[in-house]
């Protein structure tokens, strides 16, 4: 069954059902939602939508970009998620590879990309947008638009207002589509001369909602706080509430919007609940499940999280974007890998239908119905080959690195995953990363953990340390952060960046065998 196939379905059987709530405290019920879908399939479609066609989404997360973009996979397009903040030569890029016909874009972004002054002033604070109203389908011609918002200076001639698609005609479908089809181009990472994307099918994704649904139970009367879609779309597959955050919304925000809407699930990335937790350390007691996911959850966060919502049970979620998600294990069991002092961040036993098996070298192979059908412009995927490294413990998946991650000392290959999750769990150390500096002397790489957390740990640790992980992975050199530098939406942790900050300065430091650095 087709990912939209089921939430008409659900939409049919709850129609004056509060489907949505939006950042400003609008209503969407279900039988709204499914009519306005219905409606901008069919808008599309008479505009000469054909199946297939990539629809580039530059649309912030919202009622009318749901709306929009399940309205796209409904009329047979696919939906192209390429940030056009990424820069005009990866954009250039992306754009080459993925071909789209249409744009659909914020009407601000639009005038924003193409007038002069609007230009400017976000160049002055580090964004390039392209001009979106002059994108062209290569060896064709100009790009179809439909813009989102008022009309304003700068959206093209011609573009469809989204307002009017969701006003008109909206007739059932003839069908349900292919399963098969692909729904959704998501780029991940790549140079410009070799970028990557992602492609779901309507299959993939509707499998991935079945397994989130599995292990956190969500039905009519639950309400889902979070601005993430790939919960948000369980929880309307389930007939629940999603209560959606204004982008951007402050984390103090976050929590009293949580709070009033009565939130039983919410979703957040680890280093954004931290930030949530400064604000309001205690979380609703309507909460019964916290998830946390795209990126690892540092003990120190899982300890948090557990004190601040003790009616609740924290999860954290190991996913990746081409196949979500993957395992799911409690606060309490990742605490309890940690206490053990087995090494590597427990990420849980593989969800029903996961297949997942180390490699030779230990690197992570996946296979499922929720694996995405390739990346684009390659050969379909049956295996995912995902550069992490695991062992089977008891038939959960521990992390224990990622190859590209992988320092060399000597004879000694060190994993940075393999330790991190036991040094951010020491006393005061609220998060920690390894990373080498290459030695163009010796070809070896210094070893430098970077910890956030008082001035004085580096001493502290070069005590504690031996005790806790392999003599051979002792650091070289410790360095003390206000915090480690992320990117993304993800809070992914940057080591690039990483390793540019700890090679530049040398404050705070210590070296392990007691010589100050």
């Amino acid at each position: 069954m087709t990912l939209i196939r089921r939430l008409a379905d659900q939409a049919a059987r709850t129609p004056g059902a509060v489907a949505l709530v939006a950042g400003d405290g609008a209503e969407l019920t279900y039988g709204e939602l499914r009519r306005r879908v219905l409606a901008v399939r069919h808008g599309l479609l008479s505009a000469g939508l054909a199946a297939g066609d990539g629809v580039l989404f530059s649309v912030r997360p919202s009622p009318e970009s749901l709306v929009l973009a399940l309205g796209v996979v409904a009329a047979g397009g696919v939906v192209v998620f390429a940030d056009p903040g990424a820069g005009p030569e990866m954009f250039t890029a992306r754009l080459r590879l993925a071909r789209p016909r249409w744009s659909a874009a914020e009407s601000v972004l639009y005038a924003g990309s193409r007038l002069r002054p609007v230009r400017a002033y976000a160049r002055r604070r580090g964004l390039l947008l392209p001009n979106l109203a002059d994108l062209r389908i290569p060896g064709e011609g100009p790009m179809r638009h439909v813009h989102v918002g008022r009309r304003l200076p700068g959206v093209p001639r011609g573009a469809l207002p989204f307002a009017d698609l969701v006003r008109g005609d909206a007739p059932e479908p003839d069908g349900d589509g292919d399963p098969g089809a692909p729904a959704a181009v998501i780029f991940t990472s790549g140079t410009t001369e070799d970028p990557r994307a992602v492609v779901h099918t309507q299959g993939s994704l509707a499998a991935a909602l079945d397994l989130f649904r599995e292990r956190m139970p969500l039905g009519p009367g639950d309400v889902v706080h979070t601005d993430q879609l790939m919960l948000g779309l369980p929880t309307l597959v389930s007939g629940a509430r999603w209560s959606m955050p204004p982008p951007p919304c402050a984390p103090a925000e976050f929590a009293r919007l949580m709070r009033e809407r009565g939130a039983t699930h919410t979703f957040c990335v680890p280093a954004h609940l931290a930030e949530v937790l400064d604000a309001a350390p205690a979380l609703p007691d309507t909460l019964r499940y916290v998830l946390l996911g795209a990126a690892p959850a540092p003990a120190g966060i899982l300890r948090r999280a557990v004190a601040a919502a003790p009616s609740a049970e924290v999860l954290s979620v190991y996913a990746m974007t081409e196949i979500l998600p993957v395992a799911i294990a409690s606060a309490e069991e990742k605490l309890a890998h940690v206490a053990s002092g087995a090494g590597g961040d427990l990420l849980g036993a593989p969800l029903p239908g996961v297949g997942a098996r180390p490699a030779d070298d230990g690197e992570l192979l996946l296979s499922g119905p929720n694996l995405c059908r390739g990346y684009l412009g390659a050969e379909p995927l049956t295996e995912l080959p995902t550069g992490d490294l695991v062992r089977l413990d008891g038939g959960s998946l521990v992390l224990t690195g990622r190859k590209k991650d992988m320092l060399i000392r000597g004879k000694f290959n060190l994993y940075p995953g393999l330790y991190e999750p036991a040094i951010a769990a020491l006393p005061d150390v609220a998060d920690a990363a390894i990373v080498g500096v290459p030695d163009p002397g010796t070809g070896d790489e210094e070893v430098v953990l970077a910890v956030v957390g008082p001035g004085d740990l580096p001493g502290r640790l070069r005590r504690v340390l031996p005790g806790v992980i392999d003599h051979d992975a002792l650091p070289d050199r410790v360095v003390v952060l206000a915090e480690l530098p992320r990117s993304g939406r993800g809070r992914k942790l940057d080591r690039a960046r990483l390793r540019d900050l700890v090679t530049a300065g040398t404050a705070g430091t210590a070296g392990p065998a007691g010589t100050a650095r």
